[in-house]
């Protein structure tokens, strides 16, 4: 039998991400309110394994070297029939898909699935996802828009959504200490716009290139910094050459200093085609730093246009050229944005309230 108060949480990975930074936030919040948690990683171990541990959390990393290693389920099977959850609550497509088979092999009563993004480039997911919601109690989804999307393109029932959107460790991101750019090689003049995410086409890194081009070529000041890494880095490189720009364009990689580049930029840039609720615009507005970003899923509901941030429609580079413009001549409008969406965020996105949110709707599954 299962114990009521028992809750399994199954990820994709635990490399350092905006889901499984979430993840941790989560289980260590429902922990101290005195649910008995254990979190199960689909991959081998990664960073966010040891403050999960650190905070009396078991971890279990089951190995799967592949995205697509069926075995996994499995091992997961026989890892939930011995501890006897309650509940189980997945994050991610993959995790998704293997912890609602495994909970049903293991004969666990309920499965919550974590639907982070509006997938729109992957319709074979969204059939995966349609044809195996008999074994799903739950969906969370992190913005109205993706809850939206669930419902009208990928075709799951209205009964079966609901929406908790993510927090921001606010005061991590509004005490931080501003970046020094001469250590990144930039210099010490630097009007720095920041783009932070997947150098994938979903988050439009190319976008924001070629709307910055023209800026770019006239104020020798400006520059842009790309925090992140992905398939289209080779491409970008590419272009940055072709364009003549590349002084004032700098690829970091991957970086573990977000809060301090937040704070040392003009703006963060995030021109993405596709979202859920992106972690980098609510740590963004955090820090106090002015956002620009394309009208998409769950952005839209957390920055209003003129009043928290500008918004662009998505795939246009002349609304992005012109935001862009916009904040480069004007400190006061940057200052005014980073103010006001400082202050939305502390008052409506803290983890607290998303735990609580958590909270309830296992309680309410679970009757207890």
């Amino acid at each position: 039998m299962s114990d009521s108060r028992r809750i399994a949480f199954c990820i994709t990975d635990l490399d350092p991400g905006g889901a499984e930074r979430a993840l941790v936030q989560i289980v260590s919040g429902l922990a101290a309110r005195g649910w008995e948690l254990s979190v199960y990683c689909l991959s081998g171990p990664g960073a966010l394994v040891a403050p999960l541990q650190a905070a009396g959390i078991p971890v279990e990393c089951l190995g799967a070297t592949s995205p697509w290693a069926w075995r996994v389920v499995g091992r997961l099977t026989r890892a939930l029939r011995q501890w006897r959850p309650a509940l189980l609550q997945t994050f991610l497509f993959h995790a998704n898909l293997a912890g609602r088979w495994a909970a049903w092999r293991a004969g666990v009563p309920a499965t919550v699935c974590g639907l982070r993004v509006a997938e729109r480039d992957a319709p074979w997911r969204m059939r995966l996802d349609r044809w195996s919601q008999r074994l799903v109690r739950m969906n969370v989804c992190v913005s109205q828009g993706v809850a939206d999307f669930a419902h009208r393109e990928v075709g799951l029932p209205p009964h079966k959504l609901c929406v908790i959107r993510n927090g921001v460790e606010f005061e991590r991101f509004a005490q931080a200490r501003a970046v020094d750019w001469t250590a990144c090689g930039l210099p010490p003049d630097a009007t720095v716009f920041l783009f932070i995410g997947r150098l994938h086409p979903q988050k439009g890194p190319e976008l924001l290139l070629e709307a910055a081009t023209p800026w770019l070529k006239q104020q020798s000041s400006l520059h842009l910094v790309y925090v992140g890494e992905g398939p289209l880095r080779a491409e970008l490189e590419q272009q940055i050459e072709n364009r003549g720009v590349m002084s004032q364009v700098h690829l970091l990689g991957r970086r573990d200093d977000v809060p301090a580049l937040l704070k040392g930029a003009a703006a963060l840039v995030l021109p993405s085609r596709w979202e859920g609720l992106p972690n980098v615009v609510l740590e963004a507005m955090a820090a106090g730093c002015p956002v620009i970003a394309t009208d998409v899923e769950g952005t839209r509901e957390v920055l209003t246009h003129e009043e928290t941030g500008l918004l662009c429609q998505v795939n246009s580079v002349a609304e992005l050229r012109d935001a862009l413009g916009r904040l480069w001549s004007s400190p006061e409008l940057r200052r005014r944005l980073g103010e006001m969406s400082q202050h939305i965020v502390r008052e409506h996105f803290t983890w607290t309230s998303v735990i609580e949110s958590y909270d309830r709707l296992y309680r309410a599954i679970l009757e207890c």
